[in-house]
């Protein structure tokens, strides 16, 4: 029996999706031609792989499987045509995608595409967020090449390692009435603070760490990003409690003064992850070296 190669990545798109439209948006093709192929699919494999339900579509057992013969089986051509694959970054034309969390995204994003823009100008990124789940960023299927960020409880076919270590301080308005060059744990306490959402692995971080230091704080404001304090902190007298990274960013804003937190919240790590079929694949491994290299220096 001969096979469509080329239907395999939507049918392990459809497994993590569950759902024709957004299996469809990931891919990048219409719901129409997902459809025709999963009939091709049905077709091919006499069976009918999904069942729809209300609230999407739900796996038959040999949908089930079949996916992780399929996903090893992919991942086992990639190895052995990629590895053979020269690469030169200079003249390398390739579209990535990555999906950081919202802190990568500021920190870490604009080195690396600096550094892409000076050794490999033809190679250009897709972001995509990265919120509280791994699997919702596609890095389950391969359709999405680099997950950046807190990576819990991966699934067996992602490879993660350690990127970096980032530590927790304060920022406040320049010319606030009550706090000087530092911040006391009594002042932290009775202050007002703007809290940031997301990235949801980062936030129980955070939270956790003040429940350990016995350090309650009031929140004010909670935003949706990073983006967003400099500009509540600027016009309040509250203060919010970032990664140190972001902070460094924000001291050079004349109206902001960073400060250090009054105890030590420790750190929290940043990590990188991929599909298991993107481990010997050449330009992938010299963009995640590029990544590490970033990475270390800041």
């Amino acid at each position: 029996m001969k096979y469509d190669l080329n239907l395999m990545p939507i049918f392990l798109t459809l497994m993590d999706e569950r759902n024709v439209t957004r299996a469809a948006a990931r891919l990048g093709i219409t719901q129409p031609a997902l459809s025709n192929a999963l009939n091709r699919l049905r077709d091919t494999l006499r069976d009918p792989l999904f069942i729809r339900e209300r609230y999407g579509m739900k796996p038959t057992q040999m949908a089930e499987d079949l996916a992780p013969v399929i996903r090893a089986a992919l991942a086992s051509i990639d190895d052995v045509i990629l590895g053979q694959q020269n690469f030169d970054p200079a003249l390398a034309t390739r579209l990535f995608t990555i999906a950081p969390n919202s802190y990568v995204e500021f920190v870490l994003m604009p080195a690396i595409v600096c550094r892409l823009r000076e050794h490999a100008a033809g190679i250009k990124l897709r972001l995509i967020p990265f919120g509280n789940d791994v699997i919702e960023t596609g890095a389950m299927s391969g359709t999405t090449d680099i997950v950046l960020g807190r990576i819990v409880d991966p699934p067996d076919n992602l490879i993660v390692q350690h990127l970096m270590d980032d530590g927790l301080a304060c920022v406040v308005r320049a010319d606030h009435p009550e706090i000087g060059d530092n911040i006391s744990k009594d002042q932290y306490e009775q202050l007002k603070h703007v809290n940031v959402l997301p990235p949801g692995r980062m936030r129980a971080g955070l939270f956790q760490a003040l429940e350990q230091n016995n350090l309650k704080r009031e929140v004010a404001v909670s935003v949706t990003h990073f983006l967003a304090v400099p500009e509540m902190i600027a016009v309040t007298d509250y203060c919010s409690t970032l990664p140190s990274l972001i902070c460094r960013n924000l001291a050079r804003d004349p109206r902001l003064k960073v400060l250090a937190a009054p105890v030590d919240l420790g750190t929290f790590p940043v990590e990188i992850a991929w599909h298991v079929r993107y481990r010997h694949d050449p330009a992938h491994r010299w963009l995640r070296a590029l990544i590490g290299e970033v990475a270390k220096y800041l």
